[in-house]
């Protein structure tokens, strides 16, 4: 079990590590923009571009924010460190499982630690008065 522990605060140090991340999928785009004589409008030209967009699901509906060139490569880091996070919450997540799981197994090694918890201070409790009557 003091494996599992050890994995468990290995991967808590890993997660406080974690930078600023989003989710999401970086799309590259190529658009037409309608003008009849433009080199967009010819068969088989590729379009403007290329266009950056960040789309993702909120609430169930699809989010598109338009991302500048200049921030596509903070933008692709941002969307790794979040993979990353998924990653060790996935870890976390089993890790924890499994010691829980170890803990309902070995009831004793539970119960001692209840028992250190619950003991809390050694010091007796101070008398209490008797309660009167409420007539």
């Amino acid at each position: 079990m003091w494996e599992l522990r050890a994995r468990r605060d290995a991967v808590k140090a890993q997660l406080a590590g974690i930078g600023d991340f989003r989710p999401g999928s970086l799309v590259e785009r190529y658009r037409r923009c309608g003008k009849a004589g433009c080199r967009c409008a010819k068969p088989g030209a590729q379009g403007h571009g290329p266009c950056w967009s960040l789309t993702r699901a909120v609430a169930g509906k699809t989010v598109t924010r338009v991302i500048p060139a200049a921030a596509v490569e903070r933008t692709r880091q941002h969307l790794e460190e979040y993979r990353r996070f998924r990653e060790l919450m996935r870890d976390l997540v089993e890790t924890s499982e499994r010691l829980c799981e170890a803990s309902v197994s070995a009831p004793e090694a539970a119960s001692e630690e209840e028992a250190a918890k619950k003991r809390g201070s050694e010091q007796p409790s101070a008398p209490q008065s008797p309660r009167r009557s409420r007539r």
